[in-house]
């Protein structure tokens, strides 16, 4: 069976090359004639099932499975068949797994070994399929669907785009892996064929199709605005032909312009009171004692015993000293600069016989290097000492650090 096979396949890719010509000629027109000067080879073609008649009083053209090939080898623009039929290729993987199966257990290695390349085939067709359709899409929506010349007709493809994109998302939410992994068992040429292989697929086409479902809708949003304008052009267009006298009025004149006149600038800008202004204290002070004077009127003034009165002065003068630490950290950094050399944050530590514990001051060392400006920073070098953690990786211990001037 496999020789008469590779003997049919041989013979039909012959066919092809010898009447590659031909073949071009009938994919560009979509059809040919039997009674012209290719007659003979019209016939060869026809006889080996690449050339076929729809109706007996129509011409012939090729077979749907020849124009697909020559349409995704050559990447033609005009390919817009997707294959969203995820069921049928669900069942055939489901069925020649239990093939295999059976006949691994029946011990007949050379069935079993047919039916583990037949489905093996099948996965890997199923994903290429898969992908290819979206590649397709990719192509149609890059080229903002290029073959069709009108709005409306980009706004159906779009749609139809939008349709096959559904019907693959929801083929893929049909395979179910717990059922996959019940069929394969414990088998491991089926676990990596039905579980490792195709969950890595479908989970990269899902996403992917995810990403396309929200080009289209963008695309067509695009499309239904273009669209929009253009009708109201038209429609503008029409209204002229059909009232030639038609004069556009003096829209100054009016009292409320249309909106889609009404273009100019305002005169007066918009303003509100900057409350962060101190130039404006007196006068906003004013207006507050003028709000509180409004809000009294028709009471009578009632002087409590705690009543005092207060006046308006400027602030007295405070200052924060520093945190101590903070300016022990500030000469360790002075010391660096005045040696030059390289000066361990510990070593200082007890040299001058510091109060503070020492992980509080490597923790304000190396705050201190964080906190400096980025000028200033870039004349200093820090580097901690230390080794991993024995047990969890990814964890620095710090002992000690180092700085010094670059």
């Amino acid at each position: 069976m496999s020789s008469n096979l590779h003997q049919a396949g041989v013979t039909l890719l012959k066919q092809l090359g010898r009447h590659a010509e031909l073949v071009m000629d009938v994919y560009l027109s979509g059809s040919v004639a039997e009674d012209g000067e290719n007659a003979a080879a019209v016939e060869k073609l026809r006889k080996a099932d690449i050339l076929w008649r729809p109706e007996p009083d129509q011409e012939l053209r090729l077979k749907r499975s020849v124009r697909a090939l020559l349409e995704e080898a050559l990447s033609d623009e005009r390919n817009r068949q997707i294959d969203a039929n995820v069921g049928s290729g669900l069942a055939t993987i489901k069925t020649l797994a239990d093939h295999y199966k059976e006949a691994r257990h029946a011990v007949d290695y050379s069935a079993s070994e047919a039916y583990l390349a037949d489905l093996s085939e099948h996965v890997y067709s199923f994903a290429e399929g898969i992908r290819y359709s979206i590649r397709v899409l990719w192509s149609r929506i890059n080229n903002e669907f290029g073959y069709v010349g009108t709005i409306n007709a980009k706004i159906r493809e779009n749609e139809l785009a939008q349709s096959q994109v559904s019907e693959l998302l929801n083929g893929l939410e049909m395979f179910q892996f717990s059922e996959l992994g019940e069929i394969a068992g414990d088998i491991r040429e089926l676990r990596k064929l039905l579980i490792t292989t195709l969950q890595e697929t479908l989970s990269d086409c899902t996403q992917e199709l995810s990403v396309v479902q929200g080009r289209l809708l963008e695309l067509l949003g695009r499309f239904r605005q273009i669209q929009g304008r253009t009708r109201l052009l038209k429609g503008w267009l029409l209204y002229t032909d059909q009232h030639p006298d038609y004069q556009v009025a003096d829209h100054v004149g009016h009292k409320q312009l249309p909106t889609l006149f009404n273009r100019a600038d305002a005169i007066l800008a918009p303003a509100a009171v900057d409350v962060n202004n101190t130039g404006y204290e007196s006068e906003l002070l004013q207006m507050v004692a003028q709000i509180k004077a409004i809000s009294r009127v028709g009471r009578e003034t009632i002087v409590r015993e705690h009543d005092v009165p207060f006046a308006l002065v400027d602030a007295e003068d405070f200052d924060i000293p520093d945190n101590p630490l903070k300016l022990a950290v500030d000469e360790y950094f002075c010391a660096v600069i005045d040696s030059g050399l390289r000066q361990s944050a510990l070593e200082y530590h007890q040299q001058l016989a510091l109060a503070w514990d020492q992980e509080s001051w490597l923790y304000q060392v190396i705050c201190g290097y964080e906190g400096l400006p980025e000028d200033h920073r870039r004349y200093f070098e820090l580097e901690p000492i230390g080794e991993p953690h024995p047990v969890y990786t990814g964890n620095f211990i710090i002992r000690d650090v180092e700085l010094w001037l670059a």
